[in-house]
Parts: C-alpha cells; sequence; structure tokens
C-alpha cells in the first residue's frame, strides 16, 4: 500500500475542486477514486487538517458498539461514520459484519495478541492399564532394544571392515 503524503493529497483534492474529473486523477495517479473522494470529504468537512496522518488509537468497546449501533440501527452510511469518528473504514466494516453475525457480544470479546506459546513440556506417558496394554508396551520396548543392539553390531563390524582393508588390526573395544 503507497503511503500519501500531505501536499500530494492536497494537490489532488485541488484538482479536484479545479473542476478535474476524480476518475481522471485515479488513472493519471493510480489511485483508488473512493480513497480521492474521501480525501475530499475530509478535505471539506475539517480543512487542511483533515489531510494529515492520525496516529493510530485504541478504540474501547462502548466506542465500537456506539459506532456500529449508528451504521446498523440508525442507517447511517458507512462513510458518514468513517469520518465522524475517525476511524478506518476496514475496522468499521469488519466491526459491523462481526455483530450481524455474532451479535453485539462479539465487540466485547477479548482477543489474545500475537503468536500462541508454544507447549514445550514433555508429552505425558501413558499408563498401561490392562495385561495386553502391558505386554504391548513391553514388546515395543523389546524390539527397540533389539533394533538398537543390530545397528550396533553392524556399525562395529563396518567399522573392523574398513580397518582390515587399511592394513591395521582391529581394536578389542
Amino acid at each position: 500500500m503507497a503511503k500519501h503524503t500531505f501536499e500530494e493529497k492536497l494537490d489532488i483534492v485541488s484538482q479536484v475542486k479545479n473542476g478535474k474529473p476524480i476518475l481522471r486523477i485515479s488513472r493519471e495517479r493510480h489511485i483508488g477514486e473512493r480513497m480521492i473522494l474521501d480525501w475530499v470529504r475530509k478535505y471539506n468537512l475539517y480543512g487542511e487538517n483533515g489531510l494529515l496522518k492520525r496516529p493510530n488509537t485504541r478504540t474501547t468497546t462502548d466506542f465500537r458498539e456506539e459506532m456500529v449501533r449508528t451504521v446498523i440501527e440508525k442507517k447511517v452510511s458507512l462513510g458518514q461514520v468513517v469520518l465522524q469518528y475517525g476511524v478506518s473504514r476496514t475496522a468499521l466494516e469488519r466491526w459491523v459484519k462481526s455483530v450481524r453475525i455474532e451479535g453485539y457480544g462479539a465487540l466485547h470479546q477479548q482477543k489474545k495478541r500475537g503468536r500462541p506459546p508454544k507447549d514445550m513440556s514433555r508429552s505425558k506417558k501413558h499408563e498401561p492399564e490392562t495385561e495386553l496394554e502391558k505386554l504391548q508396551a513391553e514388546n515395543a520396548r523389546l524390539r527397540a532394544e533389539n533394533a538398537l543392539l543390530k545397528k550396533v553390531t553392524a556399525l562395529v563390524k563396518e567399522r573392523e571392515a574398513r580397518e582390515r582393508m587399511s592394513g591395521r588390526k582391529p581394536s578389542k573395544s
């Protein structure tokens, strides 16, 4: 998303005020028509201060509910509410959508921010309860032990063969 400077916004708004069509400006500068229209509305409502970047503010749930009620119950357009309260259009759209799906309680749910922590603890070992489970666990342990012994034997034989090829005597360890 490209950021636009105050001077660029002011220049575009003055072109619109002088009668240049928004569609033409939009195509020349590769800026959305809605964005240009929002800039013009903010300029008309607040003057040059409306084109300045505002710092991000965290809204309270009661404030969000008030804005959503204005849109849903009073049938005020999203654009007018965005201009009136100075919030992001996409945020307001998201709040309205969640209220229409889940109700006003969705605005009061606190979401945990950030990535969820990883569970670094070891998994709990399942204690075998029946005789069959005990035997199956012992069988699995013995199979693993047998496989390990076979692997160690194969590695020792491979090492001895390499030492014979190189002319050394195999070690006794």
